[in-house]
């Protein structure tokens, strides 16, 4: 315990060291520049404090079929429009399977969120037709693998499902709830904390090389540096994962040692971060893949622990259900 206490104390005084110190340049000059952002004492921007991308979550994921980027009419985001609506009528026309149900609906940030103004068609930018391309056939045959022994035991669920880890994609894409996302900057590095799972990524600025490549991580091995406003972080070493949440909490999807993940979060303003994931890992989809969309700061927003193991009664439930189904049989 005396240990932990230490190590907490000694985490927040690095931290308290890469507060703020005065610059000339704080403000918007005139209109015609770029945003200056403050700068800490090691030389970054001053990128600290709450986020939220709950703004992108009234974003659609993927553009419907025919459609391609990134040169959009209004015509065409209208035609958009109305596919969507005819796709949720349709869907509610239809019978609602058997379900144990659900939480609440305030549970869920659109309840308390008004969607944003719709300008960006779609989430997914690369490739032109704003779709995530296909998976590779081997990995189609590990999730159908994955799918059929589901619950055979635990190793079959989602990473995320085992309060290990939602991935990187899980923590940075908009989700249901708890979109808050922390960022510290001590000196020489970037801490991003999520409130789902309560990970943490501690990035590295630096331009040493990455880990051994036999040295491979469940969220990878990230390297950040600066290019001007923009934070540009490259994560490898991933652990090869065959069930971890995909680009939404509706897929999923796996990981190999081969991905390979290139972030950039950009200062647009002292409010506002343009972020954006670009996705090449070529053992699970057929091409690379990039998504786009806004932190704004929201310093009203709190996170609270998320006492993930404590409360996960899923996994032993939904295993000792597997188990009284095969000894009631068919």
């Amino acid at each position: 315990m005396k240990d932990r206490v230490v190590t907490l104390v000694a985490f927040i005084t690095v931290a308290l060291i890469g507060t703020p110190v005065p610059s000339s340049a704080q403000n918007l000059s005139d209109s015609s520049s770029a945003w200056i952002p403050q700068q800490l004492a090691d030389g970054q921007p001053d990128i600290q404090g709450m986020w939220n991308n709950v703004d992108a979550s009234s974003t659609p994921l993927e553009l419907p079929d025919g459609f391609s980027g990134p040169d959009f009419t209004e015509k065409d985001l209208q035609a958009i429009s109305r596919s969507r609506a005819e796709a949720a009528r349709l869907r509610a026309s239809q019978p609602a399977e058997p379900s144990v149900g659900a939480y609440a609906a305030y549970w869920f940030d659109s309840y308390w969120n008004d969607p944003g103004d719709g300008s960006a068609p779609a989430i997914i930018v690369e490739p032109a037709n704003g779709q995530i391309p296909d998976w590779t056939a081997p990995t189609h045959e590990v999730l159908r693998h994955t799918r059929q022994h589901l619950h055979d035991s635990y190793e079959f669920m989602e990473s995320g499902d085992r309060c290990i880890t939602r991935g990187v994609l899980g923590m940075m894409m908009p989700t249901v709830y708890n979109n808050g996302t922390l960022i510290l900057q001590p000196p020489g590095y970037i801490v991003i904390h999520s409130e789902m799972i309560h990970n943490a990524r501690i990035i590295p600025i630096t331009d040493l090389p990455h880990l051994d490549d036999q040295i491979l991580q469940w969220d990878g091995d990230p390297r950040g540096h600066w290019e001007g406003n923009t934070l540009v972080v490259e994560s490898t070493n991933f652990r090869a994962v065959r069930s971890m949440r995909g680009a939404t909490p509706g897929i999923r999807s796996r990981q190999t040692e081969g991905q390979r993940l290139v972030e950039r979060f950009t200062i647009v303003d002292a409010d506002t971060l343009d972020y954006s994931i670009e996705v090449n890992d070529p053992d699970t989809y057929r091409a690379p893949w990039t998504a786009d969309f806004p932190f704004r700061r929201d310093s009203s927003y709190q996170q609270y622990e998320y006492a993930c193991h404590e409360g996960n009664y899923s996994v032993p439930n939904a295993l000792n259900g597997a188990r009284y189904q095969e000894q009631s049989g068919p």
